[in-house]
């Protein structure tokens, strides 16, 4: 297909955020007449979900301990429940279980997601939580928990076919995807971006949505945006940061039939969740893997073909302009997934449920985790740039949210939407940080 001369909005990225955009633009247009999809254009270098968005974990949960992000995951959740089918939404609910250390924090969520009337059960005490987990899974055995808390909302989707279905609902709109197309720059006049440039040609545009996942610092480089910024610390002091931090996401999946992590009455169970300052053995040696707080997630998966999750992802130790962000090509099995988190990831397994103990031969190596690239305060940005370039920067929470689309949608057509005000870049600069937990993940 040739590419259109002209676009009133080009989208970049035909992952999650790409065409959920694209979606809800082209339905704020069809339905109040102020155009059509057709005047809407994806880009992207490869194709749908090519990128984390068709290989992550597709965890759904509103489990964050900032207030903000609890806000804007409630409202995802009710995207992906607008239309379960479309989306291969599983809505089995999400199980936070933590240590002594982490009591508080998760308590504070409990209490924040009644104020928002996001249903949840919080289980406290450790006598109370093994006897709750006990009535999920007969074979439950994780040590130094505490607090449990049970969301009864979100759960799993199935990435490769959500995002088609995101696909089908904005090209039945009118909407244009086109690829492969590589973006290769920009063209500014009078400071707004004009032209997009790309392998294929030059496309006018009015607006400019950049939703390229973790290859956004190219994009960030190509609006001549700084590689580092000013960060007002929660120290009072100015601080130097990189823009962006590359994290390695560490996920896998056991090869056994997804059936075999059924809950005591024969159905799926909600996603787990553990963190625990419990030493981690491992269960094949009894050899000692982690004595520091550590944490994995795990549930059954029918679009991996097992059971599937992953642990805390590792900090690439390259300046950002170093890393080549390919992590989705041949190569990126031998470079993402270690032999470290194979152990440590079936070792917690067996940590959490008996029936994992001596599994490991049946994990399977596959592609998936991927590469994050992380903001200084781990948190997204979603703000516009260069007067008409938005940029959808999501520091890996993504798959999970699918309703940011819909606001961003809003604020192309000039509705600025309160759920997003907290993630502006500004933030950085005024200090207006987003709360930081006790969990071990630099997102929590």
């Amino acid at each position: 297909m040739t590419l259109p001369e002209h676009a009133r909005v080009v989208v970049i990225g035909a992952g999650i955020h790409g065409l959920s955009t694209a979606w809800h633009l082209a339905q704020a247009w069809v339905s109040g007449g102020g155009g059509s999809g057709s005047d809407i254009v994806i880009l992207d270098k490869t194709g749908v979900g090519a990128g984390p968005s068709g290989i992550a974990c597709g965890v759904i949960r509103n489990n964050y301990f900032q207030p903000a992000m609890r806000e804007l995951m409630a409202h995802s959740v009710e995207v992906w429940e607008s239309d379960p089918e479309a989306f291969h939404y599983h809505p089995i609910g999400y199980l936070q279980i933590g240590p002594e250390v982490m009591r508080a924090d998760v308590a504070q969520i409990h209490e924040e997601q009644r104020a928002i009337g996001y249903e949840s059960e919080l289980i406290e005490g450790e006598d109370d939580c093994r006897t709750y987990m006990e009535s999920i899974f007969s074979d439950w055995q994780a040590k130094n928990i505490s607090v449990v808390l049970h969301e009864k909302k979100g759960g799993y989707a199935e990435n490769m076919p959500s995002m088609q279905g995101l696909r089908r609902k904005s090209e039945a709109l009118g909407v244009e995807l086109h690829t492969p197309v590589q973006v290769t720059g920009f063209g500014v006049a009078g400071g707004a971006v004009t032209v997009v440039e790309t392998d294929r040609g030059s496309i006018s545009c009015d607006q400019v949505v950049i939703a390229a996942g973790p290859w956004v610092r190219d994009f960030w480089h190509m609006l001549d945006l700084p590689g580092e910024v000013d960060v007002l610390g929660r120290d009072g002091k100015h601080h130097r940061r990189p823009m962006w931090t590359y994290w390695c996401l560490q996920e896998g999946t056991l090869g056994v039939d997804p059936t075999y992590l059924l809950d005591n009455v024969g159905n799926m169970p909600p996603v787990v969740h553990l963190d625990t300052d419990a030493p981690l053995l491992d269960d094949m040696d009894g050899s000692t893997v982690s004595e520091d707080l550590w944490g994995i997630y795990y549930k059954p998966d029918f679009n991996f073909g097992g059971v599937q999750g992953g642990a805390m992802p590792w900090v690439v130790e390259q300046s950002a302009d170093d890393v080549a962000v390919d992590p989705y090509g041949e190569k990126s099995t031998e470079f993402l997934v270690t032999p470290e988190f194979e152990r440590m990831w079936t070792s917690a397994l067996a940590h959490c449920q008996k029936r994992f103990e001596g599994k490991r031969p049946l994990y399977r190596k596959a592609p998936t985790g991927g590469i994050g690239a992380f903001t200084p305060d781990s948190f997204p940005v979603f703000d516009r740039f260069a007067e008409n370039a938005y940029v959808i920067a999501d520091s890996n929470h993504g798959y999970k949210m699918i309703g940011i689309g819909a606001l961003v949608a809003k604020e192309l057509l000039g509705e600025d939407q309160p759920l997003l005000e907290p993630f502006r870049f500004s933030r950085f600069a005024e200090g207006t940080l987003h709360p930081v937990s006790h969990s071990p993940y630099p997102w929590s």
